[in-house]
């Protein structure tokens, strides 16, 4: 007997979308093919739905510990789960920092405990920790070190080359970075006083986020360490990450990809406040034709909210960030249905490609013997993104209001229904990934 059965579905595997059925044994994929109802404990009619392998956010702040005002492990992978999201990685910019073994395995503790899905944790990498992070890397729960190139959220910073270097030579897994040249960041600081947040691209400029990535990809050749390079957002870093495939990833947002200045910052204020910035329409158009040319490898949403009362703050005590996890989901499925990408697509930058990039033990693809993790997506269904739906502590999101076409309608962790038509099911259950 199989454990569900997931019936007359659209299945996105490796080798196409084919209508075919799902069974699920012990968590894990069973068998695909014409299957009998009467073999399965539990049965899920999935006719007009397409089955997507479980998508992976592997970009997220949830707050925990220190900050849990905001958001924490429980209320973020709640959204996650209501978003269709089957996996996230978690930030280290915490209170304490998540830059020791003990922090590490205290996250992984709670996380056990409250998750609704899968989860992974990057530490941070220090001046201090930097020559011990190769055995950091490899505990259980980690997806990875956090290199904070410039400042942004929090007190990890590491920008000195020298230092860089450090961490590149500590360890052998890809290395995640916000690229951001701080002492651009620092020079230009005091330019714009008394200015409002549409100045915040101008503060943190094109040549901030691409002095420090053609600095990143120089230690990288010089190490011989791979990259991955976060939340990309100009069109200078492209060229620089597309001549340096072998060595370097990258991730782009889908607030990047849908809004562009000056209008979000003249609509939505320091709402639409975030780092690296969101830019204008030239450099929404490059990352547009990066994803069409097979470059991008990944999707995160860099979900990092904060509460309306502190975005209120006059720019730029303003604090950067907005969520994101709950929405990526639609939004990509959106644009999926105005033709800016297929389907295939989006699910090799949510589901393949992480597992892919940050070496993901059975996900990522719908396959026997791989994790049970599927999205179950609406493609017709028409939505508006409101206020009231994002469950996130923050009780807001930049896209409040949008209608789009496409929709998460089930989410399924290791067999398990967490969300079923907008509701969570259950009880939290998420297991830490497991990573080569």
């Amino acid at each position: 007997m199989f454990d569900l059965l997931i019936r007359n579905g659209t299945l996105v595997t490796p080798s196409g979308r084919t209508q075919a059925d799902v069974a699920v044994k012990d968590g894990v994929v069973a068998t695909i093919g014409a299957l009998d109802p009467a073999q399965a404990k539990d049965v899920f009619d999935a006719t007009g739905l397409h089955v997507l392998p479980g998508v992976v956010d592997p970009q997220c702040h949830f707050r925990e510990p220190g900050l849990t005002h905001k958001e924490d492990l429980g209320s973020g992978s709640a959204s996650a789960a209501l978003g269709g999201v089957t996996t996230f990685f978690e930030m280290p910019n915490t209170q304490p920092n998540t830059d020791s073994a003990e922090q590490l395995a205290w996250k992984v503790q709670r996380a056990r405990a409250t998750s609704w899905i899968d989860f992974a944790f990057f530490v941070g990498a220090t001046n201090e920790n930097a020559d011990t992070l190769g055995s950091l890397e490899t505990l259980e729960g980690c997806a990875g070190i956090k290199m904070f190139c410039g400042s942004s959220t929090g007190t990890l910073l590491v920008d000195k080359p020298e230092n860089q270097r450090r961490v590149m030579k500590s360890g052998r897994r890809r290395i995640a970075c916000h690229s951001e040249d701080e002492a651009r960041l620092q020079q230009r600081k005091g330019l714009f006083a008394g200015q409002g947040v549409v100045m915040h691209p101008e503060w943190r400029d094109e040549d901030c986020a691409v002095i420090s990535t053609r600095s990143l990809l120089a230690l990288a050749q010089e190490t011989r360490r791979r990259l991955h390079i976060l939340h990309v957002t100009t069109a200078g870093e492209l060229p620089l990450l597309e001549a340096n495939k072998e060595l370097v990833t990258f991730e782009v947002c889908p607030q990047h990809l849908t809004l562009a200045a000056p209008e979000c910052y003249e609509r939505l204020g320091t709402l639409a406040q975030m780092n690296p910035p969101i830019r204008d329409a030239r450099h929404q158009a490059a990352l547009w034709a990066a994803i069409r040319s097979g470059i991008v490898d990944v999707l995160g949403s860099d979900h990092a909210p904060h509460t309306l009362e502190e975005k209120q703050k006059p720019w730029p005590a303003s604090p950067s960030g907005m969520p994101g996890v709950q929405t990526l989901v639609p939004l990509m499925l959106d644009h999926v249905n105005a033709g800016r990408l297929t389907l295939e697509r989006f699910v090799d930058l949510t589901s393949a490609g992480p597992a892919r990039v940050f070496g993901m033990r059975k996900k990522g693809r719908l396959v026997p013997g791989y994790d049970a993790d599927f999205t179950l997506v609406d493609l017709a269904a028409k939505r508006t993104i409101t206020n009231d739906w994002s469950k996130s502590k923050c009780g807001w999101t930049p896209f409040d209001g949008l209608q789009v076409t496409g929709w998460p309608m089930a989410t399924v962790s290791r067999g398990r229904f967490v969300m079923r038509d907008g509701a969570l099911v259950g009880t939290p259950g998420g297991q830490p990934v497991k990573f080569d």
